[in-house]
């Protein structure tokens, strides 16, 4: 009797392990992302850095808290489909905050400075 191939052998094993490593990376990028914009949202919102210590605490907490409610909703609805739907969800907001930080953020900037149009 031969021994069972492994899941990671299969094509859907590599789907997975693929969209997995796509799930990987944009948690990496929009971790990286709240720390380079420290720096601005420290200038723009007159934040001290322990007040920044305080936002960054609240982005991990409310992160960790959405985890928690992922995995309990996995638990009830299926892996797949929260895995899925999580992630077109994360991709979505990360994408519109990306989108909307240059559109709405510079020009708001350039009015309180006073060369923009009032």
């Amino acid at each position: 009797m031969s021994p069972e191939p492994s899941f990671l052998a299969t094509r859907r094993g590599k789907l997975m392990l693929a969209f997995l490593c796509g799930v990987a990376l944009l948690d990496f990028v929009d971790a990286s992302i709240v720390n380079v914009a420290l720096p601005s949202i420290r200038d723009s919102l007159h934040f001290s850095i322990q007040s920044l210590q305080w936002l960054l605490s609240g982005y991990l907490l409310t992160y960790g808290g959405f985890m928690l409610l992922g995995g309990r909703a996995a638990d009830l609805i299926g892996r797949r489909r929260v895995l899925v739907s999580g992630t077109s969800l994360f991709a979505l907001a990360s994408l519109t905050g990306g989108l909307a930080g240059r559109r709405g953020c510079s020009s708001a900037h350039d009015w309180r400075r006073g060369s923009g149009r009032r």
